[in-house]
This record gives structure tokens, sequence and C-alpha cells, in this order.
């Protein structure tokens, strides 16, 4: 009760007329960052931060969360409609959303995809309301053994299900962990794989390795069978849900934040690992199997609904803990304590305002981005009407400008070019995507976190899987493994014994 007493005098805070028009204004920008690719909410909350200065802290953080929340809703679309992630989140929306596009379905992606974004968003922030102090104590006794499990998870559960084998999708997986090695060693700082140059001393972004694998390998792709096949334009498509995919999309859309929420309250990868899990999950359970990879649309509204659940679950470590997860998290740590104000447990006694102000407008954040992107959905799905050659010089254009725009430098250009070629090639031979994109974004990780836990245990192979947590994730990895044999046994069986 004391939770609900202080969000109805956050929305007090938030509903006053200047909140409103910076969190409309916080929403406008996200949607529209988000919609170009590389230029991310982290890099836009970084780049007002100076503006910001004057600003009320509560006006500043409102803006701050509508561009959180409105560059997730705004990468899914050019994910969707181009198969051009604007962000790491919107990833997965390419698998299934793209391939609806294509189908001339790409307004009901976006609408599967919006209403995902509304509905993950606002149960993860009541579960943001009720559970914010249970679930920072959890995510404090989760240690790096656990973090490792649930990275390992992360590369079996994606890898068993993507690509026309596992051999392909596991070389796919070996691709991005080896791209992930660039750079210095985080513990040593041995330089790794850099060929002595200085300007990959930093590793190489993964939003340079989205955009180059998805944006540039597609349209490499593209231009390689345009003269084969007719320039069509692909149709629009009826900008609504029918009865039949509100049946299939509304159990994703409530899935999708059991996923998201608690992976987004705890450093494993933001994002990322949820949307992962949760495509995984209804591919699992789907009673259309088949249309996965040629358009099923819980493919786009599960991972959805659990991206907007795992921001909210973000913010929850970052208010009580003081411990950022993300790339926005952490630039809006900065933000705080430019303001003097330090994110922890004491906060909300310190600073009620400012927290439930800002609580309180990622609801009406949520109302404002869903009357905004529903409607635009039939809009955007035009852009599929531009004629092929126009539609890819355009994406290679915005691809070049957000990978330029990630580091400054020229040789980012030339990497995203080597690397959409090596998109291109995996394309060609059959090799999933996806899983070379995990790897790039886990990989780093999910090394620290190994040797973290063999540091902690001398060594000892033992220091692996001395948690409960870390045995639970590894059954379920030897589950996931084992299933498929399990699973073919079990159908020679049955046909021996009806030859019988």
């Amino acid at each position: 009760m004391d939770s609900l007493s202080s969000l109805i005098d956050g929305f007090g805070t938030a509903l006053s007329p200047v909140n409103l028009l910076w969190a409309a204004i916080g929403v406008l920008l996200g949607t529209a960052i988000g919609v170009l690719p590389g230029i991310g909410p982290a890099m836009a909350v970084a780049l007002l931060l100076p503006v910001t200065y004057g600003l009320d802290p509560t006006a500043a953080f409102i803006m701050f969360a509508g561009i959180y929340y409105g560059g997730m809703f705004g990468g899914s679309t050019t994910s969707i409609l181009l198969n051009t992630p604007g962000e790491t989140a919107a990833v997965v929306a390419a698998m299934e959303g793209h391939p609806m596009a294509r189908s001339g379905r790409g307004a009901q992606a976006l609408a599967a995809a919006a209403i995902g974004h509304f509905a993950g968003g606002m149960i993860g922030t009541c579960l943001l309301v009720f559970l914010a102090p249970t679930v920072a104590e959890l995510a404090v006794d989760i240690g790096a053994p656990d973090y490792f499990a649930i990275m390992v998870l992360a590369f079996i559960a994606v890898t068993s299900v993507l690509g026309s084998s596992r051999i392909r999708g596991f070389a796919s997986l070996l691709i991005g962990l080896t791209i992930g090695l660039v750079g210095l060693d985080q513990m040593t700082g041995q330089q790794r794989l850099t060929f002595g140059s200085l300007d990959l001393a930093d590793g190489i972004d993964v939003v340079i390795v989205a955009v180059g694998l998805f944006a540039i390998g597609e349209a490499l792709w593209v231009a390689m069978h345009l003269r084969r096949r007719p320039d069509e334009p692909i149709p629009v498509g009826r900008p609504w849900l029918g009865k039949a995919e509100l049946r299939r999309t509304w159990k994703p859309w409530l899935r999708g934040p059991a996923i998201g929420f608690p992976f987004g309250a705890i450093p494993a990868g933001g994002a990322e690992i949820p949307t992962f899990l949760s495509y995984v999950t209804e591919k699992r359970l789907s009673k259309h199997r088949d249309e996965f990879g040629k358009g099923a649309i819980e493919g786009v509204a599960g991972p959805e609904s659990a991206a907007s659940a795992s921001a909210a679950g973000t913010l929850v470590s970052m208010l009580t803990l003081g411990l950022p997860t993300t790339a926005v998290a952490a630039v809006m740590l900065a933000a705080f304590q430019q303001y003097g104000i330090q994110p922890g447990p004491l906060l909300f006694e310190r600073e009620p305002d400012l927290v439930w102000g800002l609580i309180a407008s990622l609801f009406i954040a949520m109302v404002m981005l869903l009357v905004l992107n529903l409607p635009l959905a039939p809009v955007w799905a035009k852009l599929l009407r531009v004629p092929r050659p126009y539609l890819y010089a355009g994406i290679l254009f915005f691809a070049a400008v957000g990978a330029y725009a990630v580091g400054g430098e020229p040789l980012d250009l030339v990497i995203l070019l080597i690397i959409g070629l090596l998109g291109l090639l995996m394309r060609r031979y059959g090799l999933p995507v996806l899983p070379a994109v995990i790897g790039v974004i886990l990989g780093p990780a999910a090394e620290q976190q190994l040797r973290r836990a063999l540091q902690i245990s001398d060594g000892s192979i033992s220091g692996l899987v001395n948690t409960p947590f870390s045995v639970t994730v590894y059954v379920v990895i030897a589950l996931i493994l084992c299933w498929p044999l399990a699973k073919g046994l079990v159908l020679r069986g049955r046909a021996k014994t009806k030859a019988s």
C-alpha cells in the first residue's frame, strides 16, 4: 500500500504540464533515434546530457526514460521493415518481422511489436513498483558462476533452434565469439586479434557488427539477386491484427515480461538475453513451428514484450543498487551524479518525488508510445513500396552514418563493409546470422565471468557448478541438448513397433 500511495503522488508530479511536455519530447526523440540504425538510446541520452544542465532533475529523467522506451519502439521498426536493427535489443525482431514484411504483413508485425512493447512495459513497470526491493536482493546474491551459466544457456538455446542444422548454428556462434575477442584482454591488457592496430584496441562495437551482418549483408544479398527477380513493390497489408493473430499473440505478450523483467534486473546482457530466450520459448511452445523463419508473429510479439519489460527491470537495479546493467542505465547513472544524486537503497527515502515521478512517467510514456506507433504502422510499412535499389541505397547510407557515429573513425566504415561481406557469405552458405550477433554481444562478458569464477575457485572446474542456480541452469542446458536425441530414439522405437 505504501508503494501505491507513493505511485499516486508520483502521478501528481508526472502529470504536470511541464513534465508531460518533456515526456512527449523524450518519446518522440526516442522513436526517431530508434529508427536510425546504430544511433541507439544510450548515445541519445549521452548527447543530451550537456543540454539538460539547466533542467529540473525530475524533468530531465522523465525525458531520458521516454528516450529509453521510445528507442526500443523505434528500433523494432527498421528491424522489421528493412532487416536493419536500430539497436541490439531489436535484433531478434528481424528474425520473424522481416519475413512478415516481405510477405506483405509489415503493418501487422509493427502492430504486434507496438502492443508487445506496451504490454511488456506496463507489466514490467508494475513489477518495478512492487518488486524492486526483492529483485534487488536476489540480484546481489547471483555470482560469476551463475552469470556464466545464464550466458551458456543463451548460446546453446539460440544455436539449437536456428539454421538448417546445429553445426551451422554453432559455426555462426564461433564466428561471433571470434569477433568478440578483438581488442584488449579485460584482465591482462594483452592485445588480441588487433594485428597491431591501436584503433582495434577497444574492440569492434556490437552496433557495427549487428548493422553490418543484418543491414549491409541483406543489401548485398538483395543486390546479388535483384536482376534475377522482378522488382515488384511489396503490399502494405491491413493495418490491424485479426482474431487469429490476436489468439496467437496474447500469450507471448504475457510471457515476455516473465523472461524480460528478471534478466533486466541482473547484469547479464541487458535486453539481449531475454529477447533471445523469449524467441526460443515461443518457438518451442508454438503450434505453428513450421512458420518460424518464414514470418511467425509469435516471434515478434514475445521478444518485443520481453525487451520492454527488461527496460523496466534495468531501472530496478539502477535505482535501488546504483548498478547499471545496460549502456543507457550507465549514462543515466552519470546523469544522476551530475545532479549530485547517488542511486542506491536510500534513494527512495531521500528523493521520493523524483523516483516516483520517474516511475509514474513510465506508464504515461507507454500510453504515448502506443498512441503514436499504432497509427503509424501502415505509414512506416509503406517504406516497402519504395523501389528496392533506392530503398537499399538508403539503408546503406544510414547504416554507414550510424556506424561512423559510434566512434567517429573512418576505420569503422571499413570494418562495417568487411562484416557486411561476411554477412553475405553467411547467407550464401546457410549460416544463421543471429548466433554470431549473440557471440559478439555476450562472448566478452561470458569470458570475464568464466575467468572470475575460476579465479574464485583457484582454477577448479567445480567452481562453475558450486551454486544451486548454476546447477539448475546446466540441467536445463543438458535437456535442450539431449531432447532432440531422445525424441529421435522415441520416434524410431514407435516406428519399429508399428512395423512389427
